[in-house]
């Protein structure tokens, strides 16, 4: 009879067959992680912390894909926005203001960062000017004023739209200087970096402060904005975002961001001045008010 042939024993011990799994695995080329470049602030100055943590924690929902980084040298609003549509290796994520054209140069993400904050407006002043907002009502009281804007803010045109005169610069930190100086009376910030940017112009030797009077507020959005051929990327960002607004950590972020600003502001005690914002894209999401901030909210 014949017998049927032994399985041949191998020549590895089990142990060594385990530890060359484990090295050949080890030899295998991990997957690099995409670099992400957004621009940097003028003058390395970066008065918007809360939104490259925003952006972290929501790149963090597609671990392992992503590494976040500015880019080398500061670079102007106008030229991330032509870098960003031509899909330039340069920059491939921004967040500012959204407008009719930028949403039709870029691809918005449309959950406003700052829960509409960028247009809730206080204004900075030379601190020997402190009062002279103290009667102010109404908007027609104000085109008495001269205001500063970066010459490429959408702000710019807001301002203009609703009949203030504005006075621009191309230089950001310039501004803060052109005021001191008395080039223009008030330069509206957004609530939520106004103090903070009083603060380093004080260090700076200029002696300026904030209206504790007046609010201006005006419909905006400020959104992250992505190559409208990267709708990869723009969907992981809005997939991390809806995540987090889902498990309350975009609020946490926010309150721990913004929470001690809003209750220094007292925006429920000031005038509101409301302006027109002629360039708000169709598409904001007014109608998920959860994704709005009240002023109300915080007293």
């Amino acid at each position: 009879m014949a017998h049927a042939p032994q399985q041949q024993k191998s020549a590895w011990p089990a142990s060594l067959q385990l530890l060359l799994i484990i090295l050949l695995h080890s030899l295998m080329p991990v997957q690099a992680l995409e670099r992400l470049n957004y621009p940097l602030h003028s003058d390395g100055v970066d008065p918007e912390a809360y939104a490259r943590a925003l952006l972290i924690a929501a790149l963090e929902r597609s671990p392992g894909r992503y590494e976040l980084q500015p880019t080398p040298e500061p670079m102007a609003q106008s030229r991330a926005l032509l870098a960003i549509e031509h899909d330039s290796k340069s920059v491939q994520v921004m967040w500012t203001m959204t407008t009719r054209e930028r949403e039709e140069r870029l691809l918005p993400i449309r959950i406003p960062i700052y829960r509409g904050l960028i247009g809730w407006r206080v204004l900075l002043q030379r601190s020997t000017d402190a009062e002279q907002l103290a009667q102010v009502q109404t908007l027609a009281e104000l085109t008495g004023f001269n205001f500063g804007q970066r010459h490429d803010w959408p702000d710019t045109a807001i301002l203009r739209a609703n009949g203030l005169k504005v006075v621009t610069s191309q230089n950001y930190s310039g501004l803060f200087q052109m005021l001191a100086a008395g080039r223009f009376d008030l330069f509206p910030r957004e609530v939520v970096v106004a103090w903070q940017e009083q603060a380093h112009a004080a260090e700076r030797g200029l002696d300026l402060s904030v209206d504790p009077y007046l609010l201006l507020h005006y419909p905006s959005a400020f959104y992250f904005f992505t190559s409208r051929k990267r709708p990869d990327l723009a969907a992981d960002i809005e997939r991390g975002l809806e995540a987090m607004i889902a498990d309350g950590s975009f609020q946490r972020l926010f309150e721990q961001y913004h929470g001690e600003t809003l209750r220094q502001a007292k925006l429920h005690s000031r005038r509101i001045i409301e302006l027109e914002n002629p360039d708000l894209p169709p598409a904001t999401p007014f109608s998920r008010k959860e994704l709005w901030f009240q002023p109300e909210e915080i007293k």
